[in-house]
């Protein structure tokens, strides 16, 4: 090792390969050869430490930068690294994951007494129903006195489960000649408790082109 650190001068001549003649013979004279010889410098070297190398190993790389050096023994450093696989919940969830959450926050709610507190809302509960109904009508003519008159009989009832306000009531004659008169008979705003009836009776006069038929209606 001592041998190489130090500089040694390099003197003298390096001689070329002697020249082959066109036949065969070989010559080689100081004259001939001079444009062949090379004259030889010497240069000193420096101290090892001096000696930059070309790169820098890998490992001295890591030691700068702080990365964590891993190195594989035996023949584990001939195999191929495997490919990172993603994790299964490394992604954010999707909507199918949260309307299942969704569906079981529900689900939950419900078996815990939910139903009870939705059953018992009063916004939820829906308004009783009133149903009017006209039955039991009946008509005749009686024209014994100076003019003819029209009797109209029936009676409206409740058959809902609420009470409701009776409207007033609106009979339709029908003449033969097909027009319709119409006559509107008052209740005084009745209230009608759930089962309730309520008899009515009207007479009217008879028109002139006659009367064909005769309906009780509530008046819109």
């Amino acid at each position: 090792m001592a041998a190489h650190k130090m500089a040694r001068p390099v003197s003298g001549e390096i001689m070329t390969a002697p020249r082959e003649q066109t036949d065969g013979s070989i010559f080689c004279a100081s004259a001939a050869c001079a444009d062949d010889i090379v004259d030889a410098d010497y240069v000193t070297l420096g101290t090892a430490s001096d000696i930059r190398p070309a790169r820098e190993d890998a490992a001295d790389v890591r030691a700068k930068t702080g990365a964590p050096q891993t190195t594989a023994g035996g023949m584990a450093m001939l195999r191929r690294s495997e490919p990172v696989r993603p994790q299964p919940f490394a992604r954010s969830a999707g909507p199918a994951f949260w309307l299942g959450g969704c569906g079981v926050a529900a689900a939950a709610f419900w078996i815990a007494g939910g139903h009870a507190l939705v059953s018992g809302s009063e916004l939820l509960r829906w308004p009783p129903q009133s149903a009017l109904s006209i039955s039991a009508v009946t008509s005749h003519i009686d024209d014994s006195g100076t003019r003819a008159l029209l009797f109209v009989d029936g009676e409206a009832g409740n058959d809902g489960t609420a009470a409701a306000q009776l409207p007033p009531l609106e009979i339709r004659v029908t003449g033969d000649d097909g027009r319709v008169t119409r006559y509107r008979l008052g209740t005084l705003d009745r209230t009608l408790a759930p089962g309730e009836r309520f008899a009515f009776s009207g007479r009217v006069e008879v028109p002139r082109n006659g009367v064909k038929s005769v309906s009780v209606v509530f008046a819109g």
